[in-house]
């Protein structure tokens, strides 16, 4: 007797199997997050501590940025290195801070085409929140051709003025920009968290940004970057940074990184991004590991 084979019982149950397999995949991958966010936490309970207010003193508003890319568990590896050697931002007895923030342009894209096409010198304007303390700015970040950058900003209540008069006159007061407050809008948001960590010697800051989403306001594409940590090293000139030979030793090398343009290239498909590809690979390929 031939075997009659139900072709809808079939696909039903393939079907299933699938979704079982994604649903399997996805609480794998909470567990692991809130297996390693657990390591991160003991590892920086141990640390001593830096508050907001003495963070003050070494903010580097003025200042040469590296960049670095690397994985969960390089980043857990680098925290046992430099445990003993650096302090922990503390605010509100939080060791993590939660950051939103908002990316400006113009409807031609000029400060991401600025970048895209490799100009030595070039501006971001951007509304941050603090979402632990409440306190919004708004802010222009200034790139030289020496590499240098300048950060310049004004508190404004809330992340809904940033369109405001005030926002308006600083920016042209501030900054030769190629477009002005008027001409631009809300492009590409991000969200997500920072640990701060302050050598003791006090003489250079690194930031430590984990959980990145990104979520693009021309386009409601969304893009969660899972398992990718970016690493900024912040110093006046060039002061010897440890941290630079413990990520040498890591295997983690600098690599450039810019939230507002490659949140763009991955979630606006209208965007030329031709000059990103090779880094975009670079961050899937983390993602991977």
């Amino acid at each position: 007797m031939k075997m009659r084979i139900n072709i809808v019982s079939l696909r039903n149950n393939c079907v299933h199997l699938f979704e079982f397999n994604i649903l399997y995949l996805i609480f794998v991958r909470i567990i692991s997050q809130a297996i390693m966010r657990t390591d991160f936490s003991e590892l920086l309970d141990g640390m001593q501590t830096i508050s907001l207010d003495e963070m003050s003193a070494i903010r580097l508003m003025n200042r040469t940025d590296r960049k670095y890319l690397a994985t969960e568990d390089q980043l857990l590896s680098l925290l046992q290195m430099v445990h003993s050697d650096y302090m922990v931002q503390e605010i509100g007895g939080k060791r993590y801070a939660a950051y939103h923030t908002t990316y400006l342009d113009n409807d031609q894209h000029v400060m991401y085409n600025l970048h895209h096409t490799g100009h030595l010198t070039r501006q971001k304007v951007r509304v941050r929140t603090y979402l632990d303390t409440d306190d919004t700015f708004f802010e222009i970040k200034l790139k030289n051709n020496h590499g240098r950058t300048t950060k310049k900003r004004i508190h404004i209540p809330s992340h809904d003025d940033m369109f405001s008069e005030e926002c308006s006159r600083f920016l042209a007061g501030t900054a030769m920009l190629p477009v002005s407050l008027e001409e631009m809008k809300k492009c590409v948001e991000n969200r997500f968290e920072r640990i701060t960590l302050v050598n003791n010697a006090r003489t250079e800051r690194l930031t430590i940004d984990t959980g990145l989403g990104f979520h693009n306001l021309e386009t409601d594409d969304e893009r969660q970057m899972d398992g990718l940590v970016v690493i900024e090293v912040k110093r006046d000139g060039n002061t010897y940074s440890p941290i630079v030979d413990m990520l040498r030793e890591l295997r983690v090398f600098p690599s450039g990184f810019s939230k507002y343009c490659i949140g763009s290239a991955l979630t606006n498909p209208e965007l030329k991004r031709n000059r990103f590809n090779l880094r975009i690979r670079k961050v899937n390929k983390l993602m991977r590991k």
